[in-house]
């Protein structure tokens, strides 16, 4: 497959972000700043820039009540030093076409504010955005790609033309609050800002009720955030009509800037989560250069 190559942005000036993280109840603050090699990270426990790749994903849990569960966040570490949450932020950078930037973290996690990644956006976009004048071949694949667990799968298809694409399906099963969704990006800036970026972090009734037993967001209430019962959202609403699954697409697009290069594919994610995004990521990152 002909890999059609990427230009290379980033930040025409810095941007800062302050808030609190979801799991850690910490204070945080994020700084997204120009760079010209690639998408890093700084943080104080870090003796040098950490580059957002697969190869740093951390199995470590961010809160000791997932310990025993699946990835809730996807956390990059080196050594003893975890940096949390990162998904919605790189989201942010890749569904506006950053590819190169200097990511600073004050804090063990970066901050939730309204759990969706327009904040990231909208302060991405007041800082401006700067094309470098060179270019990056994307991953590109020459056959279906798959990756499985549990009845969930993301397959990863050539794609000739320029650009990628993601659909995500949603579907908790019979009797669940939420009814199947599906929705689609198709890899512009535009359709990221308008039908992905809004889309809060959510959890149903009953997953809130036991996080917060296990100790976790005890200052949150339904109205901060997207808590979802059997009659829809609790104190609150829906900011799209398939916020679930839009939230859903934009973790996966955060989890996929890990394989490390942009990525020139058509991709279908049914049901998954981060820890199938990250092996997905894996599998693409490791996918051999197609001429």
């Amino acid at each position: 497959m002909t890999a059609h190559p990427v230009t290379r942005r980033t930040l025409a000036a810095a941007a800062t972000l302050s808030g609190t993280g979801l799991f850690t109840s910490q204070p945080a603050t994020i700084t997204f700043k120009p760079g010209s090699s690639g998408l890093l990270i700084n943080h104080d426990g870090l003796t040098s820039p950490l580059p957002v790749h697969h190869s740093a994903v951390s199995s470590q849990p961010i809160h000791p009540a997932f310990a025993a569960g699946p990835a809730r966040s996807t956390n990059l570490a080196i050594g003893a030093t975890v940096i949390g949450t990162v998904e919605h932020a790189l989201s942010a950078l890749t569904g506006m076409g950053v590819t190169d930037c200097v990511i600073e973290l004050e804090g063990p996690e970066v901050p939730i504010l309204d759990g969706s990644a327009q904040p990231f956006v909208d302060a991405i976009l007041e800082a401006g955005l700067k094309e470098l004048g060179t270019t990056v071949d994307p991953i590109t694949i020459n056959e279906p790609l798959t990756v499985e667990h549990n009845g969930t799968t993301i397959t990863a298809k050539p794609r000739a033309q320029a650009g990628w694409s993601i659909t995500y399906f949603l579907d908790y099963g019979d009797g669940a609050y939420l009814e199947p969704q599906a929705i689609t990006w198709d890899g512009s800036p535009e359709g990221f800002k308008r039908t992905i970026a809004p889309a809060r972090t959510f959890c149903m009734e009953h997953e809130a009720l036991a996080l917060q037993s296990a100790g976790l967001f005890q200052g949150l209430t339904p109205a901060d955030m997207l808590v979802i019962g059997k009659d829809g959202p609790i104190d609150n609403a829906y900011r799209l009509d398939n916020e679930p699954a839009a939230h859903k697409l934009l973790d996966a697009i955060g989890d996929l800037t890990l394989a490390g290069r942009p990525i020139q594919a058509d991709i279908v994610a049914t049901k998954s989560g981060h820890a199938l995004n990250h092996q997905m990521a894996r599998a693409l990152a490791l996918t051999e250069p197609s001429a």
